[in-house]
């Protein structure tokens, strides 16, 4: 949804490649609706990075993977995604309700509608406030830094480094020492999943 974080994720994401000697292009996606309702299909707001060793020539393509957040985000792009694609999905969101917004009868997770693709649920939510279990902040604060957790995990994906994205965080949220460091553990805590889980194996 507007407001996940998902445009500074993609940021986060394109500046490491950048740093590592890729060539690429964004195209990031803002919903047109203003204040859309959360959950919903005109609320999704995307980020498309489209990072190679060879020259990019376009913004827009179909995508390897796709990070789906919520039931919203997936069926808003899912179609984007060729045949054996990647998704990732944060289970948290798909609960009876978000689903029921978006025109979902059941949850494409348990039927055979995404069969085509190679699908890797993830609890994004829970993990993070998890990681984030003895900072202090509330529920609602850690659930915020899951994108970071997104990022953490795609960066172990791909390889990218990390010492970039905590040096940025720590920056950006200077004034706020507890969101700053929040923000790093839930980065971490998504690379170290990729790190320990078999999933991605």
């Amino acid at each position: 949804d507007s407001g996940d974080g998902m445009q500074l994720t993609g940021d986060r994401f394109t500046s490491e490649a950048a740093a590592f000697g890729n060539d690429l292009a964004t195209l990031p996606n803002f919903p047109a609706e203003i204040r859309a309702p959360a959950g919903t299909l005109p609320g999704v707001s995307s980020f498309q990075l489209h990072f190679a060793d060879y020259d990019i020539l376009t913004p827009g393509d179909r995508p390897d993977v796709l990070v789906a957040m919520n039931p919203a985000a997936l069926k808003a792009n899912l179609a984007d995604l060729p045949v054996g694609g990647t998704v990732i999905v944060n289970t948290d969101e798909f609960s009876k309700r978000n689903l029921t917004k978006v025109g979902y009868d059941g949850s494409p997770l348990d039927d055979d509608s995404l069969a085509s693709f190679q699908v890797f649920p993830v609890a994004m939510a829970t993990l993070t406030q998890g990681a984030l279990a003895d900072t202090g902040l509330s529920k609602k604060d850690a659930e915020r830094c899951k994108n970071m957790f997104a990022l953490g995990l795609l960066s172990w994906m791909y390889h990218r480094p990390t010492e970039g994205t905590e040096r940025f965080l720590r920056e950006k949220f200077a004034r706020k020492p507890d969101i700053a460091e929040a923000n790093v553990l839930a980065f971490r805590a998504g690379w170290n999943y990729g790190e320990t889980t078999e999933s991605f194996a």
